[in-house]
């Protein structure tokens, strides 16, 4: 089983390459800078271009969601981290109905704690009648929530969600990026099945390593366990269709999954042709390797018929 210290530790590696990024201009986020300090290290160009095809993606896709449902509908972050979008998500006037961030306590606590000290964070969850509620680890407000939980107990994830007010009748949103990995597939395919059985109109978008079974994943996968960290849930992460039939297998009733390679060819081009000029790439090849073994996957559960099989890159 994967060292949960050594998981945290990736939230930490995440955050500081999304604010390297940031600090470079590949996207713009006002709100990085209160939680994460700035790199004091040089972050390779490939890695600063897959995070921008990594975020900004995922943000199409959320605010697609969102225009469709119009707000009325709730996400659901897990393994959250130093995640800044709600507050990006506020600041663009898409606030849904209730938006709940879930890790490990070890990282809520830290989390808790900036937005505790930082006036520009705790502004965004103030409304006129809006009593924010912390304690060390959690922060429940009108509509943002950072609750503690650990994914393979559903149990306490369930409860966690109803103390945050989920509505489960409402459009939820499920978010994860490079989580589902560190889990045991067993314990994985619960949680998917579980929230497919308990949300009747559900979509979910999952970013993880695919292609594992190469060379490049071999090493991924060693380099990691150097690390403590094992990707104890690396089996789903072998292919696109065993990525998607994660899904499909569980109650989900369809959906798409690209390799980052192909995402960032749907990205809009003029913004990739900012972005290239950057910084010199001196490898291409390098950057089409890291891309081809991430992934972004997508998948719905529309008995309302929303027509969530609409949203899509293109």
């Amino acid at each position: 089983m994967s060292s949960d210290d050594g998981v945290i530790g990736t939230n930490d590696d995440a955050a500081s390459c999304k604010r390297y990024a940031v600090d470079k201009g590949y996207w713009n986020d006002p709100y990085i800078s209160y939680m994460v300090p700035k790199s004091s290290s040089r972050k390779a160009p490939e890695i600063s271009r897959g995070y921008y095809a990594r975020v900004t993606s995922i943000q199409l896709l959320v605010e697609k969601f969102l225009r469709l449902t119009e707000c009325r509908c709730q996400i659901v972050n897990l393994g959250a981290g130093f995640d800044t979008m709600y507050w990006r998500l506020s600041n663009a006037g898409l606030v849904p109905k209730g938006f709940v961030e879930v890790d490990f306590e070890q990282v809520t606590s830290r989390k808790c704690h900036f937005i505790k000290s930082k006036q520009q964070l705790l502004e965004a969850l103030s409304g006129e009648d809006s009593e924010i509620m912390m304690n060390k680890a959690e922060l429940h407000s009108a509509n943002y929530h950072l609750v503690s939980a650990n994914l393979r107990n559903i149990g306490s994830f369930e409860a966690k969600l109803s103390a945050s007010g989920i509505d489960r009748s409402l459009p939820t949103l499920f978010l994860s990026e490079c989580v589902l990995v560190y889990i045991e597939a067993d314990s994985t395919e619960k949680l998917i099945k579980w929230i497919a059985d308990s949300f009747p109109t559900a979509f979910f978008i999952n970013y993880e390593q695919v292609n594992m079974a190469d060379a490049f994943g071999h090493v991924m996968i060693e380099n990691l366990k150097a690390r403590d960290c094992v990707l104890s849930g690396a089996s789903a992460c072998t292919s696109l269709t065993t990525q998607m039939n994660r899904f499909l297998n569980n109650g989900w009733s369809g959906g798409d999954a690209l390799d980052m390679s192909a995402v960032y060819r749907y990205l809009p081009q003029e913004d990739l042709q900012r972005i290239e000029r950057l910084e010199l790439l001196d490898e291409r090849e390098l950057l089409e390797q890291l891309l081809s073994h991430y992934c972004l996957v997508w998948a719905y559960k529309d008995t309302s018929n929303l027509g969530l099989h609409a949203i899509s890159l293109s």
